[in-house]
């Protein structure tokens, strides 16, 4: 139990070790391509284990909020990092309106279950802007007179059915005919989804380390915009739904920070130069290092719509 406790209060400290062992392994790790979407899947699966599939549905109804959180997140957001980062350069524009334009990562419920947000809005998120990426990506390339791209949506779609429904499926039949084995089992889930996460960080560093450390001296300034974006990204999430308590505004900043940087990598080695690819792979520093002081910052924000004591 003590070592459970200390993996959930220092599991930034996990994260980060994921990072450092990928870049310097002690060995050499060749994991077939369905290794980092099983380790996903599992995280979904945990996740949705401490949830009920109706709070999910529940969310879904507020189709006045889901709509505007959606917009923000696939469209705004998007053309606004693109149209400032042209300023400077085309292709760093380039690699801004793919990284953002992605959906919310599936692991956004893991994330903000540690983060201690609403749960099932992240879930109701994760699977709606998945649902909305296949047409919103293009449009939104299309928008910005890109034509070269050609997204895959049967594959956006293959990989929800993969990790997003079946986790839920089989996670809502297990708590159906074991639900005091769910219950009796739920305080070791966060610890394991952080572990879970250890691994799927280390596979992706560790996939393209020689990459990363080809050229350090390119690699600090990236690292250092990006950082300034995904710190821009939880900001703009959490001030998008002023009205709602901080658990649901937690949820909606880590959808808006966290978004899916996996299938990202798969656009960019599949459409795009090496040197947005190697942007796609330096956002997993910040997306595995700022959930820790986002969690802090968090902790010290009173929850405004709930009276004093």
């Amino acid at each position: 139990m003590r070592i459970i406790k200390l993996i959930e209060t220092h599991f930034w400290i996990v994260l980060l070790a994921g990072i450092v062992l990928g870049l310097f392994p002690p060995v050499d790790v060749n994991a077939p391509p369905f290794v980092p979407k099983l380790l996903l899947g599992m995280m979904l699966f945990m996740a949705f284990l401490k949830i009920d599939a109706l709070d999910v549905i529940e969310n879904m109804k507020n189709l006045r909020l889901m709509s505007w959180i959606t917009f923000v997140y696939m469209l705004a957001v998007p053309l606004v990092f693109y149209f400032i980062a042209l300023i400077f350069d085309q292709e760093f524009a380039v690699a801004m309106l793919l990284l953002t334009a992605m959906p919310a990562g599936v692991t956004t419920p893991v994330l903000t279950d540690i983060a201690r947000g609403n749960i099932p809005l992240s879930m109701s998120l994760a699977i709606l802007t998945q649902l909305v990426a296949p047409f919103s990506v293009p449009l939104l390339f299309w928008l910005v007179n890109i034509s070269s791209v050609n997204i895959n949506e049967l594959l956006i779609l293959k990989d929800i059915a993969i990790l997003v429904f079946v986790p839920m499926i089989l996670s809502q039949i297990i708590k159906k005919f074991l639900p005091r084995a769910v219950e009796r089992s739920q305080k070791f889930f966060m610890s394991f989804n952080v572990l879970i996460l250890f691994s799927f960080i280390y596979i992706t560093i560790s996939s393209q380390r020689g990459i990363i450390l080809g050229n350090p001296a390119g690699v600090i300034w990236k690292l250092v915009v990006l950082y300034l974006v995904f710190i821009f990204l939880h900001i703009v999430g959490y001030m998008s739904v002023p009205r709602q308590n901080r658990e649901s505004r937690i949820a909606v900043a880590i959808g808006s920070a966290y978004m899916n940087n996996g299938l990202a990598l798969v656009l960019a080695v599949s459409y795009f130069s090496p040197s947005i690819l190697i942007l796609m792979v330096l956002s997993e520093f910040p997306w595995s290092t700022l959930l820790a002081p986002f969690k802090k910052v968090m902790e010290k924000i009173p929850d405004r719509s709930r009276p004093s004591t």
